[in-house]
């Protein structure tokens, strides 16, 4: 059995998850905002939106997995499910950010089915890509680095959607407007404006968003570094523009947020089915569950309960994936309306995304080195308690919130590599304890801890938000919400991580343990008894 795979092969399936991250970082980064500042629900029904649609598609991650295990195609058990989903998944993602013309029930609707329909076939598509991994190779070190190259095609997809996103709304959203400016003082003018088409949510700013605006017919509205309203095609809009010397109608921007959101992610969906296709053509499974396995679901089931190792991998899963789905979920709004400065958020995530990117090169080094369950820790730990200090940064120290993001990043980027690699450790476990194999089941417990810590975690922004009365449309609110963005941004996360660093403690799955592990199991696959060599060995 081959064990050491091709550099072709490894990057052939990292794009498989850099496609994954088009659709997953892209609804985790911008879905909450486009759902509260595009389509204007309040947080809380978005929050409760998420956590529903998370929960009940728990039970398709344990049936997704039950069915790769049981599919018997030419191309293998779980292969075939990276081709067949690859245009229904970029097709969903595509409808998740169209907003219909309908009625506020009528759009809360629209909203519940297509994040349904997008988290099952998510789930579809996820589970057996997950999975391949464990069955392209049964030497757990290579797994480590097919891990690590998984884990930089992650957050370099995850790189494309959050960096180039917010400037392809720009550019697909640009709306080139009648304006008149008028000096009123040194650095205040009033702006006339005529949008050339119909926007129920038009973003006005300037392209370096220092200066506000207060809406002139309004005798309470706040100024702003940008305004949100709707726009009639041909209706004039009177503005107050305050803070800017020599201010030129060049300098201002207006941008149909629906259509720039819109047609961004029809390009990200075209980019995602071609990637999964390249995956399906330039991976293979190699290891195969024996023949003389029967298959048993009810058996599966109780092997998956009693694998100790899985139940505390599904624990930590669960968290780290909160974790990081605030930290990601919150990132938009805290720089848009904390920091006041949007296109810094791409920036930003750049950053974050170019640090993940290292922390997954060098998991592999640092796992050999200290093993993977102590660099679990430590990571965890790490991640969480510099994530924490972004709490004392003020609007000024744009630098330390920089530093501090991505030196927590480095370490955050660690748990998703060990993660997906320590699942297939536990395959290899419940096949070396049980003599039964069951990959996918096993690898469900990823796309579970995935999509629920991600329902999660959007339900306590939501909470958190709410709490503060946060409302994407209305300035007076945003402001006052403005203590509970920057919690979400630092301690709030922080809090979970070190309780996951807890719970790691108790994995009982050691490098040595491994070593016997995977020892056993490639005498077995070769066809070598042990028991008859030491037999053997005794009589000689």
């Amino acid at each position: 059995m081959q064990s050491k795979l091709t550099i072709k092969e490894k990057i052939g399936y990292a794009l498989g998850d850099g496609a994954a991250n088009i659709a997953w970082r892209g609804v985790a980064t911008f879905l909450l905002i486009f759902y509260t500042d595009v389509f204007g629900f309040a947080p809380a029904v978005v929050g409760v939106l998420m956590l529903v649609a998370r929960f009940s598609d728990g039970i398709s991650d344990i049936l997704m997995g039950v069915v790769g295990d049981r599919t018997k195609s030419k191309y293998g058990k779980f292969r075939p499910w990276i081709l067949w989903t690859a245009f229904p998944l970029g097709i969903i993602l595509a409808l998740l950010f169209t907003t219909p013309d309908l009625s506020e029930n009528g759009k809360l609707i629209y909203a519940y089915v297509t994040y349904i329909l997008f988290t099952l076939i998510y789930t579809a598509n996820n589970i057996p890509y997950g999975a391949l991994m464990a069955v392209m190779t049964g030497d757990d070190r290579e797994r480590t680095s097919i891990g690590s190259f998984r884990m930089v095609g992650a957050f370099a997809g995850g790189m494309i959607v959050q960096g180039a996103l917010l400037y392809l709304v720009m550019s697909f959203g640009s709306i080139n407007p009648e304006m008149q400016l008028v000096r009123l003082s040194d650095e205040t003018y009033k702006l006339n404006i005529v949008s050339t088409e119909t926007v129920e949510n038009a973003l006005l700013k300037t392209e370096d968003g220092i200066a506000q605006f207060k809406l002139a017919d309004k005798k309470d509205d706040i100024p702003t570094e940008s305004k949100s309203f709707s726009m009639v095609e041909g209706e004039e809009y009177h503005l107050i523009v305050y803070g800017v010397k020599n201010l030129g109608k060049e300098d201002v921007i207006l941008i149909n947020q629906k259509k720039g959101y819109s047609y961004s992610i029809y390009v990200m969906s075209l980019f995602l089915s071609l990637f999964m296709l390249i995956t399906f053509a330039s991976t293979k499974e190699r290891v195969v569950p024996d023949k003389k396995q029967k298959t048993n679901l009810k058996q599966d089931l109780k092997d998956l309960i009693h694998n100790k190792p899985w139940l505390v991998l599904l624990s930590i899963g669960l968290l780290f994936n909160i974790y990081n789905s605030i930290k990601q979920g919150i990132v938009v709004i805290y720089f848009t309306h904390f920091l006041k400065d949007q296109l810094l958020a791409s920036s930003y995530m750049v950053g974050l995304t170019l640090a993940s990117i290292v922390g997954a090169m060098i998991t592999s080094f640092l796992s050999d080195r200290f093993g993977k369950k102590k660099l679990f820790i430590a990571a965890l730990i790490i991640s969480g308690i510099v994530n924490a200090l972004i709490y004392f940064c003020t609007k000024t120290d744009v630098i330390g919130i920089f530093i501090l993001g991505i030196i927590s990043e480095l370490a955050a980027a660690i748990f998703p590599t060990l993660f997906f690699t320590m699942l297939g450790d536990a395959a290899d476990y419940s096949e070396y304890k049980n003599g039964r194999r069951a990959t996918g089941l096993v690898y469900s417990a990823g796309s579970f801890a995935t999509k629920f810590g991600g329902g999660i975690a959007a339900s306590i922004i939501g909470i958190v938000l709410g709490m503060y009365h946060y409302d994407g449309q209305n300035q007076v609110a945003i402001e006052e919400a403005v203590p509970g963005i920057i919690m979400l941004m630092s301690w709030v996360p922080a809090v979970i991580a070190l309780i996951a660093a807890l719970l790691m403690v108790y994995y009982p799955l050691n490098d040595q343990k491994l070593r016997e592990i995977t020892l056993e199991l490639q005498e077995k696959r070769n066809g070598i008894d042990r028991s008859e060599m030491l037999e053997d060995k005794a009589i000689i």
